[in-house]
């Protein structure tokens, strides 16, 4: 059969599963297009290259399965790499195509042309120039291997367009598909029964449950592990979540800016599944965790079992079939292990969050983000995909909803960045059309990408976006008064936006909410529309950490 290279690409693509792919047009790209549509991969085009990337790094964030996403040459591709970065930052399986001019890589200045390779190398597990059509199948394969293998990720191809033209004969030369697979073997059976040995005499385990729990599908298997052994957990901040429903032993997440109450520095056993070290835990340095803390890894990536420092005790395995084969181990007839420590960490944790969850709701206008999201918790059912992007607001979602912290909630990430919340908002309703989508929105962080709901309208991906609406960088805000005073104040603040009129000029729903009371209803009607809806709601300035 004759293919062109554009047609190789795509079929690498639908036999990984890929439905859809993000994209903004430009140089290089049109073979790509052509071979998409005549496969029936869906392109969902986008006014920004940050757009298309935070919508891959979305999807794959919520699914587990690879995003992709394809942009032109140049500044189009430095563009995408923001999303890609924020992939990069929180192991999410993500794949860049970009296109380039023929002739690319010869160094004689064609249109757009610098070393794209190497611009995205550092934030890529496998980038690469394609130079050869003959070398294509073999490359995706290479590329989508690195991104969903260990510690997922993302990766990159640079592919010029005379590349994506060739016509070639797949009958010669066709690669071999194989499959590769990876078992608990003796060995970690041993490192297993020591851990819940070691497990047993700790007087006060903490367990730290990151991003790669959930990609390992391990809602299950944590929630096991801690009844099995009384142990309290916690997740670093802008990890994925993965307990499902309320539960007495999840003590919320550590390394807000909000702070958190007294776990991790009396912790004489840390357990750190799927988590990496960084400033959210203290670097688990004193004086952060104590001199004398013993530490157990467990990932599923050999190379993550020495990141930030050397554990005690490391398992290579799957996070979720260690920690029900710990379990397994730990169970026992009677009272369960460590019951008082875990008695003394929830009662410290109800103390930390006391003077917000006991705050009765503002008398006064503007509203506060406790106000907002209060009126938000009885519509965040399991139903629901909940997205949150900001900075305040996004502390009062985390301090307020922390009795529980499931799969379909999505945050930004371990980076950290605002902005991506429509192109991710996009994203949940692709890869659950049936389901609503609720998006809890700061300001600045809205406006970062608000033409896109254009291309949500557009593309008929309907959504409901609360903003919360200071008129400000809230949380930048907050920290230069609380540090300099009121006249620190300094390039902090925006002047005032109607999102609901500027939704509605991009085709979308708008409507301005200024009591609590009326935001459910409001939100329910939104759910119930054929495009997305955006909810103004003017906002007082201040976090969590300012009551």
């Amino acid at each position: 059969m004759i293919l062109t290279g554009a047609d190789l690409i795509v079929l690498e693509l639908q036999r990984a599963g890929v439905t859809w792919v993000s994209t903004l047009c430009g140089n290089g790209l049109d073979p790509f297009y052509v071979a998409c549509r005549k496969a029936g991969i869906r392109l969902i085009d986008t006014h920004n290259e940050q757009a298309a990337a935070y919508m891959a790094d979305a999807y794959a964030r919520l699914t587990n399965r690879i995003g992709v996403c394809a942009v032109s040459s140049g500044i189009a591709h430095s563009n995408a790499l923001t999303g890609v970065a924020n992939a990069f930052f929180d192991g999410a399986p993500l794949l860049l195509i970009t296109g380039a001019s023929a002739g690319y890589g010869a160094n004689r200045g064609v249109f757009q042309e610098f070393d794209q390779v190497a611009l995205a190398a550092p934030i890529c597990k496998f980038s690469k120039w394609v130079s050869r059509t003959s070398d294509l199948v073999f490359s995706v394969r290479q590329a989508l291997s690195a991104a969903s293998s260990g510690r997922p990720g993302p990766v990159h191809l640079t592919v010029p367009i005379d590349v994506l033209e060739e016509k070639v004969d797949t009958s010669i030369g066709a690669v071999k598909n194989s499959s590769v697979q990876t078992t608990l073997g003796e060995e970690v059976d041993g490192l297993i029964n020591e851990a819940v040995e070691i497990i047993k005499r700790a007087q006060s385990p903490l367990l730290i449950a990151g991003s790669g729990v959930f990609y390992a599908n391990g809602q299950e298997a944590l929630t096991h592990f801690s009844e099995a052994s009384a142990i309290p957990i916690v997740t670093p901040i802008w990890d994925r979540g993965a307990f499902e429903r309320s539960h007495a032993n999840f003590l919320g997440v550590v390394g807000a800016a909000s702070g958190e109450p007294q776990l991790l520095e009396d912790a004489d056993l840390i357990i750190l599944a799927g988590a990496r070290v960084d400033y959210r835990v203290g670097f688990l340095m004193p004086p952060k965790v104590r001199e004398d803390v013993f530490i157990i890894r467990i990932d599923r990536d050999v190379c993550e079992l020495r990141q930030g420092i050397e554990p005690d005790l490391s398992i290579a395995a799957n996070p979720a079939q260690a920690l029900d084969q710990i379990a397994a181990g730990l169970r026992s007839p009677g009272e369960p292990p460590h019951r008082k420590w875990l008695e003394q960490a929830r009662e410290r944790w109800r103390l930390f969050r006391h003077r917000w969850t006991e705050k009765p709701p503002s008398l006064t206008k503007p509203m506060t983000g406790l106000d907002i999201v209060e009126a938000l918790r009885p519509l965040l059912t399991n139903d629901i995909l909940f997205l949150i992007d900001g900075g305040n607001i996004g502390q009062w979602a985390h301090m307020l909803l922390a009795d529980h912290y499931p799969s379909h909630w999505l945050t930004c990430g371990a980076s950290a960045v605002v902005g991506w919340g429509i192109p991710g908002a996009m994203a949940a309703k692709l890869a659950y059309p049936d389901r609503d989508v609720l998006l809890l929105s700061g300001d600045g962080a809205f406006g970062f990408t608000i033409t896109e709901l254009e291309s949500a309208v557009r593309h008929k991906l309907p959504f409901v976006a609360v903003v919360a609406n200071d008129s400000a960088w809230g949380i930048v805000t907050c920290d230069q008064r609380r540090r300099f005073g009121e006249e620190g104040v300094i390039a902090s603040r925006v002047g005032p936006i109607r999102f609901d009129q500027a939704a509605e000029a991009l085709g979308a729903n708008g409507l301005r909410i200024e009591d609590s009371k009326e935001l459910p209803a409001a939100i329910r009607k939104g759910f119930s529309a054929d495009q997305p809806t955006v909810i103004d709601v003017p906002t007082c300035v201040g976090g969590p950490a300012d009551i």
